[in-house]
């Protein structure tokens, strides 16, 4: 499944007013579940279990820092930088192999469709494209790290 089947699926059981849903097949395994905000956050319960539970008060402490450190100073640089964002769960890549040139670096010219780097969530790698063309200004993930649903990957200036 395509990042863009994700979304659109996401999207559908939203408006179709389920708080839950399971999906398998021989592809994929999918558990998707409404947060109490509303919203629709796919869920990959091994992970997000030990973390919501074990993790949750030093993660806090850990990352509003690093967070608040990485991104307002890029924003001070420049605040119509635009933001390609993760849109699922997984390990995070730059190139297809370790051999390969990454997709995108610092000082790149994007187009919108473009491919900027590869999500691997449940042994499947899912090509994410660029919602938006301008200039790499910023990587803000390091190659073959876990992201997280909605998290930055990659700042771009549009103009």
């Amino acid at each position: 499944m395509k990042a863009k089947e994700i979304k659109e699926l996401i999207s559908f059981i939203s408006d179709s007013g389920l708080n839950e849903v399971n999906i398998e097949t021989e592809e994929i395994k999918l558990h998707v579940k409404k947060a109490p905000d509303g919203v629709v956050v796919p869920v990959n319960a091994p992970q997000v279990v030990p973390q919501a539970t074990a993790q949750q008060p030093t993660a806090t402490e850990n990352q509003v820092p690093q967070e608040t450190k990485s991104i307002p100073s890029a924003s001070a640089d420049s605040s119509n930088y635009v933001e390609i964002k993760s849109p699922m769960i997984g390990t995070f890549y730059r190139a297809s192999n370790p051999e390969s040139d990454a997709f995108a670096n610092v000082g790149d010219q994007v187009e919108q469709g473009s491919i900027v780097c590869i999500i691997e969530a449940m042994k499947l790698f899912n090509e994410i494209e660029s919602e938006v063309s301008g200039k790499i200004v910023k990587v803000l993930v390091d190659n073959a790290s876990p992201v997280e649903y909605d998290q930055p990957l990659f700042l771009v200036d549009p103009s």
